[in-house]
């Protein structure tokens, strides 16, 4: 009997396929292409089910998965059968559920796979063993072109930035009106209509504590970086990090020394510190203390179906990927509060949200 999962369900489930038929993963570029002088030999790959855990090793033409209630052996092939059904399938379907394949269903119940996510609380999505099964484990998160993609960072209300109202002082009659101006998620206008009345938005601070003690481990002044950041992506419309990094070197908000920027790139330098952060673990509301969580890399699914892996034992092709393949994302405005003027302690703030994710193309 079929069943409906969405796209990425069903692109985790591709992903580890694909891993287990092929033995080995390519690594990635830093512009999301196949490093083709650059493979990983997969020797085990382990995964979580509701019933414990499960390894499934590679043996030659088979596939040898060990559990609490199972041991048995599987032929590689029809892992790479069922890999290329449920890739056209996603690839086929213009909807987010996607109805599983004939087959497909009765080869999950075959290797006893119950569930499409894996169910881990360490954001884990599965762990690899290279080269041989007794090397350390390295947990992955996958990531797919082909489904909507989780973001990077969603940090909703606590991932906002407060800039104070100056300038001319408002009457509460005109703030109400600024609140009041255009449709709900229409940030720009406000701040825009901000400047026509005579106000300026002044950069203040990451409007949570930990939040803000978290990117001052990046670096003290980051927080500015990213509000700035945010007030570009708002009123010019350029979303991707690394477009936004070169309009901060030309403003530098910080006002460092001109050396700094173009000789040590330092702007690039605390983006990418930041992003690596994100991947491998910081959280806007969570005590960051540069200690990395059991991510510890990335399976990317391209368009095509093609898996390419990227890890912090290569770090910065890691740190150049995230670099060239992210950007600034809006969040709802009602959900993620922000976009406003509010009034705290007889001043009036504004605030931005920062969301990042990963690019489709």
């Amino acid at each position: 009997m079929a069943f409906e999962a969405t796209k990425r369900e069903w692109s985790e489930l591709y992903a580890f396929f694909r891993l287990l038929s092929d033995g080995y993963v390519y690594a990635g570029t830093p512009d999301a292409k196949k490093n083709e002088n650059l493979c990983w030999p997969v020797a085990m790959v382990q995964r979580e089910e509701h019933d414990g855990t499960r390894q499934y090793i590679i043996e030659n033409e088979e596939i040898h998965i060990v559990g609490e209630n199972i041991d048995k052996r599987i032929p590689r092939e029809d892992f790479a059968t069922v890999a290329s059904l449920v890739l056209d399938a996603v690839k086929g379907s213009k909807e987010m559920d996607v109805t599983s394949p004939d087959g497909v269903e009765e080869f999950l119940d075959e290797v006893a796979i119950f569930d499409l996510e894996a169910k881990t609380d360490d954001r884990t999505d599965f762990y690899v063993a290279f080269y041989n099964v007794n090397t350390p484990l390295v947990g992955f998160c996958v990531r797919s072109k082909l489904s909507p993609m989780f973001p990077l960072l969603d940090g909703g209300r606590t991932a906002n930035f407060k800039f104070e109202q100056t300038g001319v002082k408002f009457a509460t009659p005109t703030v109400n009106k600024i609140n009041a101006f255009g449709e709900e998620d229409d940030v720009i206008g406000r701040m825009l209509m901000i400047e026509r009345l005579g106000g300026n938005l002044k950069f203040n601070d990451a409007a949570d504590k930990v939040f803000r003690s978290n990117l001052g481990m990046i670096d003290l002044h980051f927080p500015r970086v990213l509000g700035e950041m945010c007030r570009t992506m708002h009123l010019e419309g350029i979303t991707r990090v690394n477009e936004l990094v070169e309009i901060i070197k030309q403003t530098n908000p910080l006002k460092i020394k001109d050396e700094l920027i173009t000789k040590h790139r330092y702007y690039e330098h605390k983006m990418k510190e930041f992003l690596l952060a994100l991947a491998l673990g910081m959280r806007p509301a969570k005590l960051y203390n540069g200690t990395d969580s059991a991510v510890a890399g990335f399976l990317m699914v391209d368009g095509a179906g093609e898996v390419i892996c990227y890890q912090k034992a290569d770090r910065q092709t890691f740190a150049d990927f995230l670099y060239n393949n992210t950007r600034l994302e809006k969040g709802p405005t009602a959900k993620d509060k922000y976009g406003y003027l509010e009034k705290e302690n007889g001043l009036y703030y504004f605030k931005l949200n920062l969301k990042i994710g990963l690019v489709k193309r």
